[in-house]
């Protein structure tokens, strides 16, 4: 599929890594959650992301993500992360269109 002239990665800051690259840097990370071990498979800018709101929080990664998994009902726990991640950037947009 070909984009329309002018809509050539708008949405991609420069300097930022091709969403491919980006997309590519899976990384699995081992995490005690809810008093189990647990493996979760996501992307390094979902990492950065979720390591920066828990310390914004003031707890701990595994803190936050058993508060994540505790909340989820029956989504898989990488993807409520992701929209997790997703929700804080937004609403932090949001906060700056408004001020």
């Amino acid at each position: 599929m070909t984009r329309p002239t002018g809509e050539a990665d708008a949405d991609m800051s420069e300097g930022s890594p091709p969403l491919a690259a980006t997309v590519a840097a899976g990384r699995k990370r081992s995490l005690s959650v809810a008093g189990h071990r647990t493996s979760i498979s996501l992307e390094e800018p979902f990492w950065d992301g979720l390591k920066t709101i828990a310390r914004a929080q003031g707890c701990s990664l595994a803190e936050f993500v058993a508060s994540v998994d505790a909340a989820r009902g029956s989504a898989n726990l990488s993807s409520a992360l992701r929209v997790r991640v997703l929700a804080h950037y937004r609403a932090l947009a949001k906060a700056s269109e408004n001020a």
